[in-house]
């Protein structure tokens, strides 16, 4: 019998909860049969939003969390005052290994210190990343960290290396993938003092395929699978991306719509551009797991819709089927001492 994945999700946050939550959760639960899903959130709102779906009941179920996070509130403060929010709770059920994993849209700040306080780091695990998959030319790169430790260290760099390594080649099938350290040029002698001194411990470090330093305008074109940079570069590098490539669709749309000439060549190129743009949707990765925690905790974009959430959840069973944790444990948990 397939043993069923639990992912619990976060029904009230993000900027369209809880509708495309519950939806995305419920095409999730319609997609694969060895998933149970817990929202977390207001009983009677959930409630009234799954009215709306027919689906398999046993394979989703609510779990009370009457407090919300709002996203312009201290993480901090709001983690240690809002016991039964469903972020709080959420990552409670992970903790007390009721849940294999969980997902929310919600404040990035509350996500990232819920993961460290209540689930907690692998003994080893220095500082967990955020890390999502961005489009390339070739398929798909890690970028890591994006968002969790902006003032890192050489030795958080080179963890964060092997655990994205570990991510790729588990999750995506890449053998050996290559990984690269942002830099302001290929040479090794070049960048800030970060890069110079984490540079020779990437090139030394024998459990990772490292081939240097990457430029950002090679990023695009997939020059590495595993893009290593600290969280103030990495959400740079993140940020400039996705305004980059909303604005070239938008472009490339009135540009077509802009001619009786243009729309007769839109029609004819539409099926095709409609395919390779989609590889450039950043939901079509689901979230960006913070990886290093006891439990899998994967945040997604506020502004996440149903399909995002939808290809969160299936990312958690790749994750928990995958045994990734246990080879960060194996990789990391056993070479290093915890802070």
């Amino acid at each position: 019998m397939e043993e069923m994945v639990r992912v619990a999700v976060d029904a009230m946050g993000g900027d369209h909860a809880p509708g495309e939550l519950v939806k995305g959760a419920v095409d999730a639960v319609t997609m694969r049969k060895g998933i149970l899903v817990l929202l977390v959130g207001q009983t009677a709102v959930i409630q009234e939003e799954l009215a709306k779906y027919t689906y398999p009941k046993e394979q989703i179920s609510i779990v009370e969390a009457p407090e919300v996070i709002e996203t312009a509130e201290p993480p901090v403060m709001a983690i240690r005052r809002k016991k039964k929010s469903s972020i709080v709770v959420g990552m409670n059920l992970v903790k007390q290994g009721e849940a294999d994993a969980f997902v929310s849209a919600g404040s990035s700040g509350a996500v990232l210190v819920g993961g460290q306080v209540i689930v907690g780091r692998i003994r080893g695990v220095e500082r967990p990343p955020l890390a999502p998959l961005i489009p390339t030319e070739k398929g798909v790169s890690l970028l890591i960290d994006c968002g969790a430790n902006v003032d890192a260290r050489p030795t958080h760099l080179v963890q964060f290396a092997k655990m994205g390594s570990i991510y790729m080649e588990n999750v995506l099938g890449v053998k050996k993938p290559k990984v690269a350290i942002v830099n302001i040029g290929a040479e090794e002698e070049k960048g800030n003092a970060l890069v110079k001194e984490t540079f020779p411990l990437l090139k030394n470090c024998p459990d990772i395929h490292f081939v240097g330093g990457i430029e950002a305008r090679e990023i695009p074109h997939g020059g590495a699978d595993v893009i290593v940079c600290e969280a103030f570069v990495g959400n740079v590098i993140l940020k400039l991306y996705e305004g980059v490539s909303s604005t070239l669709i938008s472009v490339v749309k009135q540009g077509m719509m802009g001619s009786v000439r243009g729309k007769i060549g839109g029609l004819l190129v539409k099926p095709a551009l409609k395919q390779t743009l989609k590889g450039f949707d950043a939901t079509e990765y689901g979230g960006a797991p913070l990886l290093g925690l006891s439990g899998l905790v994967v945040k997604t974009h506020g502004s996440a819709k149903a399909q995002e959430v939808t290809n969160s959840i299936l990312q958690c069973v790749t994750f928990k089927e995958q045994q990734i944790n246990d080879k960060i444990k194996q990789n990391i948990g056993t070479s290093s001492e915890e802070e």
